[in-house]
Parts: C-alpha cells; sequence; structure tokens
C-alpha cells in the first residue's frame, strides 16, 4: 500500500477517515515560498464537509496545523508536515459493514486482501476524506503557480445529465468559472444550477445519489511540460484522479467525442498571433505528445454516483456466507462531484509545479 507520489514535489498523505487526524508530508516545496493561510483555508472550505445542505451533514472545519517546516507563513525546510484533526465522527455506523459489505465499496476487497486488520471506520484509507491532506499541498502549489501567472479553474460540466455552459477552450472565460467558487453549487449557468439543486432534492428524498463530471481548465501553461511515454503529463494527472475516490473516468479536450470526429476537424491547426505560435482550436486539451503546448489545459473527470445510499441493497455476510439485506445509516453526499472541484485543482496544481521544478528553473 502506498500513500506518495511525484518527482522532484514528493508528496505523502497519512491517516484515516475516523482516526485523529489526517495529514500530509511534503518534499520540495521551494524554500522561502509565503503562504497566504486565508487563501488556504478558504480553498480548503471548498472540499470541506457540511458546507451546504447539497453535501454530507458530517461536519470538519478543515483547519491546516503545519507542525513542521513552517515558521508563520514561510516554507523554512525541504520537508513540511501538516496536519487536520478529525472531529466529527460516528464510527458505530459503519461497525455493520465488518461483516455485511457495501455494494460498490472496498469493504470486501479490504476485508480479503488485508484479512480485516484495516481500519475500516468511515472507509478508513479509502474515504474521500483523504483528499483533504492532497487539497493542503494542492492549495500551497497553486499560490505558487498563481506568482507564476498560471491558473487553476473548474465547474461541474454536468450532474445527471443537466450541463452547464460550455468553455471555449482557445479562450476559456477565467473569471466565469471563478464566480463558481463561492457556489453550492459551483456552474455558470444560473438555470444549470436552479435545474440542478432540484435534482439534488429528489435524490436525495428518494434515498439515493447521481453522478456528475468536473472540468478543470488550467491557462498560463509553457510550451514543454511533460515527456513521451511513461511520464507524459496526462498520465501523472490520471494517475493522481484514479486515485480520488469515485472517479470512474478522465478526458482530456475532446475526449470521447474524438471517436466521432474527423481528422480534418479534430487536428489543431497552427497559427501566428501577436506574435505567438498557437493553435485554432484546442481538441487535444492543450497536449500533443504527452507534452504541454501553450494552449489551456483541458481535463474532465467523471465522478460516479455516492455508493453509500440509504435505500436498502443486496449484499452477503461473510461470516455466515449467505446473502443478506443491508441499508446503510450515517452522512453521504448525494452527488460527490459537487466537493470534487478543488480535489481535480489541487492535483493538476501538484502536477505542473512537479515537472516545473523538474526543469530546474527553465520554465
Amino acid at each position: 500500500m502506498t500513500s506518495s507520489f511525484g518527482q522532484k514535489l514528493k508528496i505523502t498523505i497519512f491517516g484515516h477517515s475516523h482516526g485523529n487526524a489526517i495529514g500530509l508530508v511534503a518534499d520540495g516545496f521551494p524554500l522561502g515560498t509565503k503562504i497566504d493561510m486565508d487563501k488556504l483555508n478558504e480553498f480548503m472550505k471548498r472540499r470541506a464537509p457540511g458546507s451546504s445542505k447539497y453535501t454530507t451533514r458530517r461536519r470538519e472545519d478543515d483547519q491546516v496545523e503545519f507542525i513542521a517546516g513552517v515558521e508563520g507563513d514561510r516554507i523554512v525546510a525541504n520537508t513540511i508536515c501538516a496536519i487536520i484533526k478529525n472531529k466529527d465522527t460516528i464510527s458505530s455506523d459503519y461497525e455493520s459493514f465488518r461483516d455485511i459489505p457495501r455494494p460498490s465499496h472496498a469493504d470486501y476487497v479490504s476485508n480479503i486482501k488485508y484479512q480485516g486488520l484495516l481500519d475500516m471506520r468511515g472507509s478508513g484509507p479509502f474515504s474521500a476524506r483523504l483528499t483533504a491532506p492532497l487539497c493542503i499541498g494542492g492549495a500551497i502549489a497553486l499560490q505558487i503557480l498563481e506568482e507564476r501567472g498560471i491558473e487553476v479553474r473548474s465547474h461541474l460540466k454536468q450532474v445527471g445529465g443537466i450541463h452547464d455552459v460550455g468553455i471555449d477552450y482557445v479562450n476559456p472565460d477565467m473569471e466565469g468559472l471563478s464566480s463558481c467558487r463561492q457556489k453550492a453549487i459551483p456552474v455558470i449557468d444560473p438555470d444549470a444550477e436552479e435545474k440542478i439543486k432540484s435534482l439534488l432534492e429528489e435524490v436525495k428524498a428518494n434515498q439515493d445519489s447521481v453522478g456528475g463530471e468536473v472540468e478543470c481548465v488550467v491557462t498560463g501553461l509553457p510550451v514543454g511540460l511533460g515527456e513521451p511515454n511513461y511520464k507524459s503529463f496526462e498520465s501523472q494527472i490520471a494517475s493522481l484522479v484514479y486515485a480520488v475516490p469515485g472517479s470512474r473516468a478522465i478526458s482530456f479536450g475532446r475526449g470521447f467525442e474524438a471517436a466521432t470526429m474527423l481528422g480534418s476537424d479534430h487536428n489543431d491547426e497552427f497559427q501566428i498571433l501577436d506574435g505567438k505560435v498557437v493553435t485554432k482550436t484546442n481538441n487535444a486539451g492543450g497536449l500533443v505528445g504527452g507534452i504541454t503546448n501553450g494552449m489551456p489545459l483541458i481535463f474532465s473527470v467523471v465522478m460516479k454516483p455516492t455508493a453509500s445510499i440509504s435505500k436498502e441493497q443486496s449484499s452477503i455476510s461473510m461470516r455466515d456466507m449467505k446473502e443478506a439485506k443491508l441499508r446503510i445509516r450515517g452522512r453521504h453526499d448525494p452527488c460527490i462531484a459537487l466537493r470534487a472541484l478543488p480535489i481535480m485543482e489541487a492535483l493538476a496544481a501538484l502536477v505542473i509545479l512537479d515537472f516545473m521544478e523538474i526543469s530546474n528553473g527553465k520554465f
């Protein structure tokens, strides 16, 4: 089991959903980096549970405490460590899953693989709670990138088939995307916002859940980040996306639409604009051959419907080896995609900064 990633910027997360604390150890952030703590805390609130009536009723303030490597508001060591204390846990809700596994959860496979030794309260290491430490590192990376002229934004592309307005892949409206940050339903289109609210109320009333899709947009990237083959830019992004609980698919640029397009439509033709080499379209989403081409980076992530629903479901008793019924108690999101936006922004920022640090100041 590994909880680390990164090449020059190495990130390790630790803890469990219902343990005393969760946290981050990071090696490689530039020494002397000044952290805007207000911005960091604001970013953490976007992912935190209990932020609106459309998310889980679990309430955590996700207050970040740096215990090593940061003095005042500056990074003063090659290694930093931060923790978030868990406060609002109800572990008794998870006792029955030791015997009767939840459908589409890791209860069964973890019991078999780890012989019941893992702390699975709150889903243990499989919980999306562990994305909070990732967001600490991502929030720092985002501040560093912002100083370098790189902006990272996102919105809900769709929830349950209700779509937000489309993004201009060549000249994305970053201001419009920024407006999503303070919304309970992070979309640009007010019409879609109201429709999604109604849908979420409906699925909650039916003790069910619904899936969604997050679209992430990055501007200001230089040409040349990434390598061909196994260190391609998109492979690094994708590996982190698939480590986020509930993620089901990722696409870059036009993604799956490319299957229905002609080459003459999909190819991004070159042009010179204001003395710079750019492309007329951005169907590739800012990446060619695993390397950034200077156009906006665009990627979309499909999040499955929340697996924990209150409806009665069929399962089995692992102890008795017979079929059983299960009704899940507890506090769960009707749509996990709503809180996935800052997670996708965080992992994108960490990958970008990692590649930039590898370049030793080339970018």
